[in-house]
Formats: structure tokens, C-alpha cells, sequence
């Protein structure tokens, strides 16, 4: 359930973990799924927490760039970069190889080392043509990097890039590429609201009609039922989410 609505509702997944910790605390998934729900409300010392129980019960690496990470959120990048040396980069596969990248990319960032998180994102994952679950994400950093730097041309170019790779919408490529090129998006339900409030004002502006002289005949009466509605919305609540690890780095990343 927490991971279903990680990404909808951060607090609610937040919510159904520490249920499940009270339930469960020495399972290795709820650690982890803990984790991930602290990291995305921001909760990063409990995340980093979680992330290293669950480590301890499985002894695998796979949480090492989000741990990483962590120690970014914890205003730590030192550490972060440090982790990224470790011999547990070595162990993971490639997403978590990439993933580290990134997150080391961010701590240089974070350390006003714009060059050096440029340089630290230049990989052959980067340069490849064929299109992988981080491939949009690696690109956007790369964009956001190049921008930060100001080389606003090449930051358009791998913007660009990102957003062929970008499948399901993972990244805001199309809308940093947009601003980059001067265009400005309008809300078009702010649009409508702005033209009623034209209208109401122009209304309001108009000058009375005078009224007509009675005639001599009297009217003839007309009745007028008027019925009220009365509309209830209901509002829904939703759910939750986890994982565990240090610091990553999503670019922050």
C-alpha cells in the first residue's frame, strides 16, 4: 500500500508505514518501504535510519545511492561523495551504478562544484543512443547541469534528448525546454476566470436603463416558482508508500 501511494499522497504512505512498523518492524521490506516513505516526505535522519536496518537484515547494496542521497538531504555531501568511492558502488547493477552518478553529480552541486557535477554525469550510459529506465533522468541532469553553468544552447540540446527518452512524463523536460524557449503556458481554467471577471466588470460598468413609463393597462400578474439546488461534493483521502537506503541523488539530480 505505501508504495502504491508514495508518489500520490507522501504523507498518507508515510502514515501506513509506521503501522506497519508497529506490526512488523523486523521485516526487511517494511524497513525499507519505512524508508522510502521518510524519504519522500523529506524525513531524511529517519529515512537514512530505515534504509540501514534494512540493509543490515538483507546485507545487500541496492539502498546505497538513496542512503547516499540521504546524507545530501542531510546537508552532508561530503559523506555523500564518499559513499560514492566505496567498493558497494562496485557491487550494484547498472541502474544503481547510474543512480550513484546522479547522486554524486547532486553533492558536487550541492558543494558549488558545477564543473565537476558536469564532468561527474559525462558516462557512456549518457552518450548511449538506446533508450533505458534511467536514460531520461541521466539526460535531464545533464541538461539541468549544462543550465546551471550557462550554457543555456547545450542545456536546450539535452533537454531535448530527455524528453524523446521520457515515456511517462518522469521529468519536466518539455517544460524546462518551453521556458528556455520563451514560451509561457496559461492555465485554461484561469483564462475562463479571467474573461468572466471582464465581463462582470463591463457589466457593472454599463449604465442603468431607464425605466419605461407605466402604461395605462395594468400588467397581468405572472407567477414564478423558483427551486434551489444544493450540490455536496465529497473529498476523498488516499494512501502510502516505502524503501530504504542513504542518500541519492535524483538531481536534486
Amino acid at each position: 500500500m505505501v508504495a502504491k501511494l508514495i508518489d500520490e499522497d507522501p504523507e498518507q504512505a508515510y502514515g501506513y508505514s509506521k503501522v506497519a512498523l508497529r506490526l512488523a518492524s523486523r521485516v526487511a521490506a517494511v524497513r525499507e518501504a519505512a524508508g522510502f516513505a521518510a524519504y519522500a516526505n523529506q524525513k531524511y535522519s529517519e529515512a537514512l535510519a530505515e534504509f540501514r536496518a534494512a540493509r543490515r537484515m538483507t546485507g545487500g547494496v541496492e539502498l546505497w545511492p538513496v542512503m547516499a542521497d540521504c546524507e545530501r538531504g542531510l546537508g552532508r555531501p561530503e559523506k555523500a561523495l564518499d559513499m560514492a568511492g566505496a567498493p558497494e558502488v562496485h557491487k550494484l547493477d547498472k541502474a544503481g551504478q547510474v543512480e550513484m552518478r546522479l547522486v554524486a553529480a547532486g553533492a558536487r552541486r550541492d558543494m558549488g562544484q558545477l564543473d565537476a557535477a558536469i564532468v561527474t554525469l559525462q558516462s557512456p550510459e549518457l552518450a548511449s543512443s538506446s533508450v533505458q529506465p534511467w536514460t531520461a533522468r541521466l539526460r535531464y541532469a545533464y541538461g539541468d547541469a549544462l543550465l546551471a553553468a550557462g550554457r543555456e544552447d547545450e542545456a536546450r540540446e539535452w533537454f531535448a534528448k530527455a524528453i524523446e527518452a521520457d515515456k511517462d512524463g518522469s521529468t519536466d523536460a518539455s517544460d524546462r525546454l518551453a521556458e528556455l524557449d520563451g514560451v509561457e503556458f496559461v492555465d485554461a481554467l484561469q483564462g475562463d476566470e479571467a474573461e468572466a471577471g471582464t465581463e462582470v466588470t463591463e457589466s457593472a460598468d454599463a449604465e442603468p436603463e431607464k425605466p419605461q413609463q407605466a402604461e395605462s393597462a395594468a400588467p397581468e400578474a405572472v407567477d414564478v416558482d423558483v427551486a434551489d439546488d444544493v450540490d455536496a461534493d465529497v473529498a476523498d483521502d488516499d494512501v502510502v508508500v516505502a524503501d530504504d537506503g542513504e542518500a541519492v541523488e535524483r538531481d536534486r539530480d
